[in-house]
């Protein structure tokens, strides 16, 4: 392990060696070439040649067809065919809202109130956080900071993570309100496998339509005057592209989530969770809702589930043809942001192909989270995000990020960790 972490610490200080040795110039054309392109859309560029020009990807060719004037780059670094991917995306996550999950002063993501769509998540994410760096340096460059607490818990909002600020770091502000959709079923304490069905939900359900009807006739005024910050919220998600994220994962939640998203008829529903949506397949495709599956690294729901069920739904919902992608929502999940890579590694594992896999945490998360005309694949005019691995990204044992830009700025992949490790390596590895 420790021989890992030296050989990537010196691959890393290459790469920065020869950034930092040009240093003195603006860098606004860079020119990656010689890399094993995965474009994240599902096709891959042996030997390619990536362009970026003050941020923004201007080719995308084969090098070996393509000839270029060196003079045109302030930068040229030559990958030897290392692997390029787009940034891998953290969607509905706490990560930039908390720090350390046992001291509840560096909580910043969970906030008092039953409908709080005016909560906005981007003015409290915290672009200095340590976690954040330590994500990073596993090609982890954007996140979907995500509020918690009440049933509608507030608007999140895309960030990315080499920001200076909350203002730099903001990718798409308030880019939807999240819904959380009450508890269908009901465990008996004594009996954990019994369950029955909740004696609140239908009460839940019908606060949750009270406030839903509420909203959308406030949205089909003309009042101008910003009476209820909340409703005000609200107005969007009915009459423009704000997406209405519901969270719930058992078939009866999710059934009567799509009566629900017909009756209101919202612009861009998505689920989060869905643990049964593979039942449900052919009526998610139909009402076109896209699906951020719960985090594959779980344990099955029910005993009459398979073992494997969480690692298998991805490719259950890429064989049904309904859009999702990967998220790691749950215990300590800022910190496991880190390992977005390796849940698409699961994916891969069981049922999907390496490109699908790779495009469940690039381009069809920003399709899903609505960035995708600039972020999700290394593609002539998006925006230059992106990192580069000495091995495959998908496997914790070879991903070995040595090189990674965001909007086209080089990302230090320097963490706290790797800090104290060296600090301590010099002071007791003699």
């Amino acid at each position: 392990m420790k021989y890992m972490l030296f050989l990537r610490t010196i691959l890393v200080s290459i790469i920065t060696l020869t950034i930092s040795c040009i240093s003195a110039q603006k860098h606004s054309r860079i020119l990656l070439d010689h890399g094993f392109l995965h474009v994240g859309n599902g096709q891959v560029v042996e030997n390619a040649l990536i362009g970026i020009k003050d941020g923004k990807i201007i080719l995308v060719r084969n090098s070996l067809a393509y000839t270029y004037d060196k003079k045109d780059w302030d930068t040229i670094i030559d990958l030897k065919g290392q692997q390029v991917y787009p940034g891998f995306i953290a969607p509905n996550s706490t990560l930039g809202l908390t720090e350390i999950d046992a001291v509840n002063a560096s909580l910043d993501f969970n906030e008092v109130g039953v409908f709080n769509p005016h909560v906005r998540a981007q003015i409290a994410f915290n672009v200095e956080s340590n976690v954040i760096s330590t994500v990073r340096t596993n090609g982890v460059l954007i996140a979907q900071a995500t509020p918690r607490g009440g049933t509608i818990t507030g608007s999140s909002a895309i960030m990315q993570l080499n920001g200076w600020n909350w203002e730099d770091a903001t990718i798409l502000a308030d880019d939807g309100i999240h819904l959380q959709w009450p508890e269908s079923l009901q465990s008996n304490r004594r009996d954990p496998s019994s369950t029955k069905k909740s004696e609140s939900y239908e009460d839940e359900k019908t606060e949750i339509n009270q406030f839903f009807q509420l909203a959308k006739a406030y949205s089909e005024t003309n009042i101008h005057e910003k009476n209820d910050l909340r409703l005000e919220a609200m107005k969007m998600c009915f009459k423009g592209s704000k997406r209405v994220y519901i969270h719930a994962n058992d078939i009866q939640q999710l059934l009567d989530v799509l009566d629900f998203v017909k009756k209101f008829d919202l612009k861009f529903p998505v689920i989060v969770g869905g643990y049964d949506s593979y039942l449900a397949t052919q009526q998610l495709k139909d009402a076109k809702i896209p699906v951020m599956l719960p985090r594959v690294h779980s344990l099955p729901e029910n005993e009459e589930d398979a073992v494997d069920l969480p690692f298998k739904l991805p490719a259950l919902l890429q064989a049904g043809g309904v859009k999702f992608c990967l998220q790691n929502e749950g215990d300590m999940e800022a910190m496991n942001a880190r390992n977005i890579p390796f849940l698409a590694g699961t994916a891969k594992t069981y049922g999907l192909t390496e490109e699908q896999a790779i495009q469940s945490v690039t381009l069809s998360s920003c399709e899903i989270i609505g960035i995708s005309k600039e972020y999700g694949s290394i593609e002539e005019g998006k925006n230059a995000t992106l990192f580069v691995s000495t091995g495959n990204a998908l496997d914790m044992l070879t991903n070995k990020v040595t090189l990674a830009i965001v909007d086209g700025i080089y990302v230090d992949l320097v963490n706290s960790q790797e800090k104290l490790f060296n600090k301590y390596s010099e002071k007791y590895v003699k």
